[in-house]
Parts: C-alpha cells; sequence; structure tokens
C-alpha cells in the first residue's frame, strides 16, 4: 500500500501563479516553479547558483500541444548555475515558446556533472514514453557512466521528483493510459489487472467501413486507445475542436490510431471516432455490453 506524502509548498510572492518552493520531507532536493516573467527576482538564490536539472514549459503555437524542453546546469566558476542557463533560454528567441520553469536541485549542492547528466537522460526517456508533452529536446541526452549504488540513489531522487511534478501541475510523466497495447504479451500468460475497458464499435454506411475502438475513463477525461479505428470523415455535428482533434491525430492509412487520444468527455471521445453526433454514455460499453450509463448508476 502507498504511503501519504508531506509535501511543503513555499509560495514565495504570496501568490499562487507566483513563484513556489517545494520541499518533501525526508528528501535533500529542492524544486522551484518560477514564472519566465519572475525569472529576474530569483538572482539573490544562492540555491539556483548550482548545478540541477531544469524544464522550460510551454504550448506550441503551431500546434497547440503543450511542450517541454528538459535540460541540465552546471554551477560556473563565476557561480551562475541554473540561473544563468535559465536566463541564456529567456534571452534566446529560438525558445520563446516557454511560459515557466521547473527546477529541481538539492539542499546540499551534490550534484556534480554525472549526476545531473544522468537525471537529464532519465527525465527526457520519461517524459517521451509518457508522450503527454512535445519533448523538444534536439538529441538524446546521454547517460553518463555512473556505479550502480549512485544508480540507486539518484533513481530514488528521480520518484521523489515525479512527484513533486504532478504537485506542481504537470502531468508530463504520466502517460495518458496505463493501458497495455494489445500487443504487448501478459507476464506469465495472466493479464495484469487494468481497469475497465470500454468497446465502440459503429458502421458508418457512407463509407461502408465499421469503427472498433477502445478507451479507458482516467481522471483526465476519456481516453481512445492507440490501436482503435475512426472514421476517415466528419460532419457538421462534429464540434470544431473535436473536428482539429481528428485532424492532428496520428493514424496510419487504415485510420488506426498510432496514439492514445485525450478527450475531455466520453461523448466528446465517440465524436472523434465515429465523426458524428454522438451520446457517449451510451455508446460506450464494458465487453459484457454494460453502458458507461449503467455503470454510473450502479446497474
Amino acid at each position: 500500500m502507498s504511503r501519504g506524502k508531506s509535501i511543503n509548498l513555499f509560495l514565495m510572492d504570496g501568490d499562487a501563479n507566483g513563484r513556489i518552493k517545494c520541499t518533501l520531507a525526508n528528501w535533500t532536493g529542492i524544486a522551484y516553479k518560477i514564472p519566465r516573467t519572475e525569472l529576474d527576482k530569483c538572482k539573490e538564490r544562492d540555491d539556483l547558483k548550482q548545478s540541477g536539472v531544469y524544464f522550460l514549459f510551454g504550448t506550441s503555437d503551431q500546434t497547440g500541444k503543450l511542450v517541454v524542453y528538459i535540460g541540465q546546469a552546471g554551477a560556473r566558476k563565476n557561480g551562475e548555475g541554473i540561473l544563468n542557463r535559465l536566463q541564456e533560454h529567456k534571452r534566446n528567441p529560438e525558445k520563446d515558446y516557454w511560459t515557466e520553469a521547473v527546477v529541481f536541485t538539492t539542499s546540499n549542492n551534490s550534484f556534480g556533472p554525472t549526476e545531473i547528466s544522468y537525471l537529464e537522460n532519465r527525465f527526457c526517456n520519461l517524459a517521451i514514453v509518457a508522450n503527454r508533452y512535445e519533448v523538444k529536446n534536439g538529441n538524446d541526452p546521454t547517460s553518463g557512466n555512473i556505479t550502480e549504488e549512485k544508480e540507486s540513489e539518484l533513481e530514488e531522487f528521480i520518484d521523489f521528483a515525479k512527484l513533486i511534478m504532478g504537485t506542481l501541475g504537470h502531468k508530463v510523466f504520466v502517460p495518458l493510459s496505463q493501458v497495455q497495447s494489445s500487443k504487448e504479451l501478459p507476464v506469465d500468460g495472466v493479464e495484469a489487472d487494468e481497469g475497465i475497458k470500454f468497446y465502440l464499435t459503429r458502421t458508418i454506411k457512407q463509407y461502408g467501413i465499421t469503427v472498433n475502438a477502445m478507451a479507458k475513463q482516467t481522471s483526465d477525461g476519456f481516453v481512445v486507445l492507440r490501436g482503435s479505428s475512426i472514421s476517415p470523415q466528419d460532419d457538421s455535428t462534429v464540434s470544431a475542436g473535436i473536428r482539429e482533434r481528428r485532424k492532428s491525430a496520428q493514424v496510419d492509412e487504415n485510420y488506426v490510431l498510432l496514439e492514445d487520444v485525450l478527450l475531455a468527455s466520453p461523448s466528446g471521445a465517440a465524436m472523434f471516432v465515429i465523426g458524428k453526433s454522438a451520446n457517449g454514455w451510451t455508446s460506450w460499453k464494458t465487453q459484457d455490453g454494460k453502458t458507461l450509463h449503467d455503470l454510473e448508476n450502479g446497474q
């Protein structure tokens, strides 16, 4: 059973939208959430002149998707570490997309070049696998060579950092759905407990095709799962937002999804699949035929 955690959030400016310092009981790490507009207020903070790893969060103007850049900063001879690197990014016109940074360092200034390289590599790969944000790193950071003892220590740091990152409002390490792909084999012939899957099958007479989709309800909304097929066309009964999601979704030549897609509601997910107006509460059904409406009402 998971145990509760006590996290301390200090609103440095007395404002929930301002700078936030975050610490966790029995953890030597320190995290900062810094809006881009408040970066200059951090000049006197000695712990931001140390080595560490940072995340730049924003939204793509082209796609509207959430984006993140993950980097590292070593302490320099002039005492300018993480903060100096963030200021360089602020002046860089190619990184004008980011609106806030999240920084991880330590209270005892214990990170050296090997540690921050390992953390940058792990954080970058975790974000890519989760596939919630578009990761802007051009190259895969090197993990460096570390001992197994140091690896264990850093993995524990990563576990705490993932917890804090979610607390600060970024689910960059959390996959849209934990449901295993149909291409993955169960362990020892036993299928893992994946929660309730919902299914939708509908014949699109206009195109002479049948779409088959799978989905899962999560705390974020309704996720249409990779491997589902969707209609190649939509009509005027579908909202502009869902129509745009359909256009931007990654599909193969047979309109089979190559990624999980998050929608705000079951009906939105059904319309995303069918390309027409639909009631998701009755369209999505469990394997034994119960609708989402039936489950919500305890039937």
